[in-house]
């Protein structure tokens, strides 16, 4: 699912600049058996699968410590691929994507975008067992740091939520945009005071009937400024 969205673009360019590492990480490589079951059917009844506490801890703390602990036996974790951020930035700070989960904004953005390594869980089904959120490891430390919803509805995964949130940090990365003036003045920026960005306007200056506003042909770039800050929305 991820292919195109990280293999196009800006992404693309950011990852091969090195601004920007992403390492996916298949929950079934943790799997139990012969088919790497992840999931099963919820205590008390109901429709749908829950992913199980055992799998996705161990798929956690393989991946996010700097010496991952041995699996238990029957299950061998996969080759690593790349450095991720373990050996760089010691733990990350580990997000899973919930509808009980706060709100996604620009300001959650630009906060993550400062943290050097980021996981993000993927939930699928009904969702994971709810003792891998409220849990601790031996160290202390939670298995997860952050509920995040990317909206008030209902997705088949966060596969999705994850490319939402992969897309508006890199955004917040000096570089990825190539102009780091593109980020601080759009919609929901801190220099446009939160609010909708300014309309935008290109050639030709009559369409259809419709013209540009005479003030952004005027050169007047005082004008211009006073323009856009009083057509934010």
């Amino acid at each position: 699912m991820f292919e195109g969205p990280l293999t196009e673009s800006i992404l693309q360019r950011a990852r091969e600049k090195g601004l920007l590492e992403i390492v996916l990480h298949d929950l079934r490589s943790f799997g139990l058996g012969t088919h790497k079951q992840v999931d099963d059917s919820p205590y008390g009844g109901g429709a749908g699968m829950v992913m199980r506490a055992d799998v996705l801890v161990a798929a956690i703390e393989n991946v996010s410590t700097p010496t991952p602990p041995a699996l238990p036996a029957g299950r061998q974790a996969p080759p690593p691929r790349g450095e991720g951020g373990r050996k760089k930035f010691g733990k990350p700070h580990r997000i899973y994507f919930s509808p009980r989960g706060k709100k996604l904004t620009q300001v959650k953005v630009e906060r993550l975008a400062k943290k050097p390594w980021l996981m993000l869980l993927c939930g699928h089904y009904e969702g994971i067992d709810q003792r891998v959120i409220d849990g601790f490891d031996g160290a202390h430390h939670k298995w997860i740091d952050e509920e995040i919803s990317i909206g008030d509805y209902v997705l088949t995964g966060g596969e999705l939520p994850a490319m939402v949130l992969i897309d508006a940090v890199a955004r917040q990365i000096p570089g990825v945009l190539g102009k780091d003036e593109s980020a601080a003045q759009e919609s929901f920026s801190k220099n446009l005071n939160r609010k909708r960005e300014y309309p935008h306007f290109t050639r030709p200056e009559e369409f259809r009937g419709m013209r540009v506003p005479d003030v952004l042909l005027s050169g007047n770039h005082a004008k211009i400024e006073k323009w856009r800050r009083e057509n934010l929305r």
